[in-house]
Parts: C-alpha cells; structure tokens; sequence
C-alpha cells in the first residue's frame, strides 16, 4: 500500500505539472485558417499542408510525419472529407486546423474526417471501443483502450504522459457507422493526454466522446451530438458555450466512472452556458432524454447554467437500470440553475434520489475551469494548454 501511495503520489505530481506549466502556441489563428491564393500564408513556420494534390493527402500521414519530437507543430487541413482515423502519440504541442472563413463558427466548417466503425456489431465483432474512434490522442493504445468492469483496461506500469498540448479547431469527426446506436462508435478517444476543442463538431450516435484514465479535455464552442452515453470516461471534462444536440434517447446524454486512478483529479464531466436540444424539430423524443446515468457510482457531472429543451425527462438523470441503479453517496448527478421546458422543478425534486439540484456552495467546488483541473488562481489558473481566447 506504501508503494502504492507513492506512485500515486508522484502520479498525481506529474499530472500536475503537464497540467499548470505546459507552454501555449500564439499566432493569428484566423490569418493562417482564412482561404487565400497561398494557404500556408499567416501560418507558423513549418505548417503541414494537408489537402487533394498536397504532399500530405491525409491527415495521420501529416501527424506521423512529426514522429516523436517535442517541439510544437501546426497542420493546416484544406476543404474536404478525409475518410481515416487518425491517431496521435507525440508529446509534443500540436495544433490542427480546419481552413475556414468564419472560424468562430462550428456550423460554417469545411473540414470532416469520416470513420464508420462501432463495436459489437454483427459485421465489425466484440472488441474494444478504442478501435472505433475517429481521432485518437494517447501515448499507446493500451492507455486508449476503454474495457470493462470497475477499472477498466489496466494501463502498464512506465506508460508515459502523451500530447501535453493537443488543439483542434474547426474539424468536424464524424463516425457515421450507421444512423442509430448499433453499437459504441466513438468520433473521439482521449486518454494520458491534455486536449482543447474549440468550434469544432463531434458526431456520432453511441459513446461518440470518450476521455479516459488522466484524459483532461476542454470544449469551446462545440457542436456534440448522440444518442446514447454520448459523453463517457474516467477522465476530466469540461464543455462551455456549446451545443448538445440529441439525435435520440438511449441512456444518458452522460455516463462516467471513477476508479483508484481517477481520484488524482476532480474527474467528471461539466457542461456549462450551453444549449441541450434535440438534433431537429421532426424527433418525437419530447420528456425522453435523460441528462445523464451512472456508469459506476462513482459517475460525477454537473449541467449548470444550461438552455434544455422538453426532451430532457422530467427526473433530469436516471439509475442505469431498475435491477442495477449504480447510485450510492459517492454518485454525483448535478445540476445548478439549468432552464427552460426541460427543466421541471417538481420532477426533480420527485427524482433526489438521483438529481442533485446543488446549492451555490456546492457548486462553488466546481464553478470554474482552474478547480476542476486543480490550476489554482483565477477562472483558468495556469491551465496553459487551454485556449483562453479561442475567438479568432
């Protein structure tokens, strides 16, 4: 058990440290996004180009032609669909970029990289969920793997931190395997790895966003859609000014889990000043949508400060079944001054044994960016790898 504390201990020293310290890239975002005769101009030096007649016709040919060095890289992605999945290792700052004219704006971009792959199909087999996922951020695929049970797949004992400084902008990941939840079809796996997401859109149907063991993942203006347990991990999330779109209702909109590991950092998933509505207007899921069910009893996520529209059930989350409910006083199922149709006050009351309606001081533990990272000081402390100004 010494041991064990040990290494968890300097675990935990180090997770800090690639959390609070990590340098942060800067240049003019939208100059090196905007269409011009030259696409690489406003770029930083060394910008991959990847596009049709480009050296680089793919996307995870230009990441592994960066192979393991530690100094920061660009990839600027021309107007497309890319079909592939792309898998990235490197420790190193890496940033991609969608081209785009309107950059702050998820619903204007040019960019898809396409994957159709979900797990425990009868075509595609039983396997792990990591095999199905658009992009991929972890230093092996062992630290992606999601597995089973309490704790999931052990990751091997030496296995380093990945990318301490990973940047999307403006990509859409889509994994389209088929359009209703055949099974878990991820658009993004993240574990062992910081990653900003800023404009840009997360499709699928099923686990389409899954942040794993020391994941620490932060959304801005993102367009995030599914079905079921459409937001999962062991990790950390944070989601602010975004749009959660349901294209269903299975599950939960949220499914977390915490394990020994997962306690170095306030895991969980926040989702914050955004809009939960249902993907359009034709989808008769009216009160069918829950917020949320607990993966393990230890699931965390709070919704606070959010537009819900009448798909959300009127309990607000849910047990994960009448025979297993996986809820206990470790369980945290929150929300803090959610509104509109889909909040029902007397529903949620109804429903306490579940949602947590959180009082101000209860919030307060995770009101900002910086507490649930543990950077302390100010709204982001010193979360370096987090674009605090993501507007171009």
């Amino acid at each position: 058990m010494a041991a064990f504390n040990t290494l968890r201990a300097s675990l935990f020293g180090l997770l800090l440290l690639l959390l609070c310290t990590s340098p942060a890239s800067a240049y003019n975002r939208r100059a090196c996004q905007a269409p011009t005769r030259n696409p690489l101009n406003g770029c930083p030096h060394g910008t991959l180009l990847v596009g049709p007649a480009q050296k680089f016709t793919s996307v995870q040919a230009a990441v592994l032609s960066l192979g393991n060095a530690t100094t920061a890289a660009t990839i600027l992605i021309l107007p497309g669909n890319y079909t592939e999945q792309v898998n990235a290792t490197r420790q190193g700052p890496l940033t991609l970029l969608g081209q785009t004219s309107h950059p702050n704006d998820a619903t204007k971009n040019t960019v898809n990289i396409l994957w159709h792959n979900a797990t425990g199909t009868a075509t595609t087999g039983t396997y792990d969920n990591a095999y199905t996922s658009v992009l991929t951020i972890a230093p092996t695929f062992n630290a992606s793997a999601t597995g089973s049970g309490p704790s999931g797949t052990p990751v091997e004992a030496g296995t380093p931190f990945g990318n301490y400084n990973f940047r999307v902008y403006n990509l859409n990941l889509i994994n389209d395997y088929l359009p209703y939840s055949a099974g878990p079809s991820l658009a993004l796996s993240m574990s062992y790895a910081n990653a900003g997401f800023y404009y840009s859109q997360f499709l699928s149907y099923q686990d389409t966003v899954y942040v794993g063991k020391l994941g620490n993942a932060y959304m801005y203006g993102c367009i995030v859609g599914g079905q079921t347990d459409f937001f999962y991990g062991f990790g950390t999330l944070w989601v602010t000014d975004s749009q959660i779109e349901l294209r269903g209702c299975g599950g939960g909109i949220t499914a977390w889990k915490g394990t020994n590991t997962s306690f170095v950092n306030h895991y969980g998933v926040y989702i914050h000043n955004g809009v939960v509505e249902k993907a359009n207007t034709t989808l008769n899921i009216t009160h069918q949508c829950a917020l949320g069910r607990p993966w393990n009893a230890q699931h965390r996520s709070i919704f606070a400060n959010n537009y819900l529209d009448d798909s959300i059930k009127p309990s607000g989350y849910i047990q994960w079944s009448a025979t297993d409910p996986r809820v206990n006083f470790n369980t945290t199922m929150a929300e803090y001054k959610d509104f509109g149709p889909g909040f029902n006050l007397t529903g949620r009351l109804e429903a306490s044994n579940t949602t947590i309606e959180m009082t101000p001081e209860q919030y307060s533990l995770y009101d900002i960016p910086a507490k649930v990272f543990q950077c302390p000081s100010g709204e982001f402390g010193n979360v370096a790898w987090i674009d605090q100004h993501p507007q171009a």
